[in-house]
């Protein structure tokens, strides 16, 4: 096991679900997605906003690949920081 496993698991027992219904590579494909094309503080924020829609009953694939899709078509701001970036 990884420390990223070791935590998922861990957090899992912390928040009573099951370790084996997370699906962490599609978190961490949107998390990379949103903090290389839009904004790094952007990527926390995104997954708790999709967990939140999945908790709503989205499903958990078809809100990542819309997230995803959201943040490739994103515009590039060249001139501008965001604060905790």
């Amino acid at each position: 096991m990884t420390v990223l496993d070791d935590w998922v698991t861990a957090v899992c027992a912390e928040l009573d679900l099951d370790p084996a219904g997370v699906p962490v590579p599609m978190v961490l494909d949107v998390a990379r997605d949103v903090a290389h094309q839009v904004v790094r503080p952007g990527a926390p924020v995104t997954a708790y906003l999709l967990g939140l829609a999945v908790g709503r009953g989205a499903d958990p694939a078809a809100a990542a690949e819309r997230l995803s899709a959201l943040a490739g078509c994103w515009p590039v701001d060249l001139g501008g920081s965001t604060p905790g970036d």
